[in-house]
């Protein structure tokens, strides 16, 4: 087994955090008894920058099979988004 000095175990973290950070996620959007339809896309167009089609199937998805995964991407990338979307009041998680 080799050891590690201080800096070197800095550095293996860092790269595995970047590692992680490279691997495909999803934003996921939750079904609720709340939001409309039209706002569920509207903020799918804002924030993911769906087309208006793209987004009322999302929609439909989320609606009916109780989630749907509305956008790929690094953790990075998605969880500004995430926090878009749940600012908008619907929930949302990156996974």
């Amino acid at each position: 087994m080799v050891t590690l000095g201080h800096t070197q175990f800095e550095e293996a973290e860092l790269l595995v955090e970047e590692l992680v950070d490279q691997e495909e996620h999803e934003l996921v959007v939750f079904n609720d008894d709340i939001n409309t339809f039209d706002h569920v896309t509207k903020v799918l167009i804002k924030v993911c920058k769906h087309s208006q089609e793209q987004a009322e199937q999302c929609t439909l998805i989320i609606h009916y099979k109780g989630k749907c995964a509305v956008k790929k991407g690094t953790a990075r990338d998605l969880k500004p988004m995430c926090q878009s979307i749940l600012d908008a009041g619907i929930q949302a998680a990156v996974v």
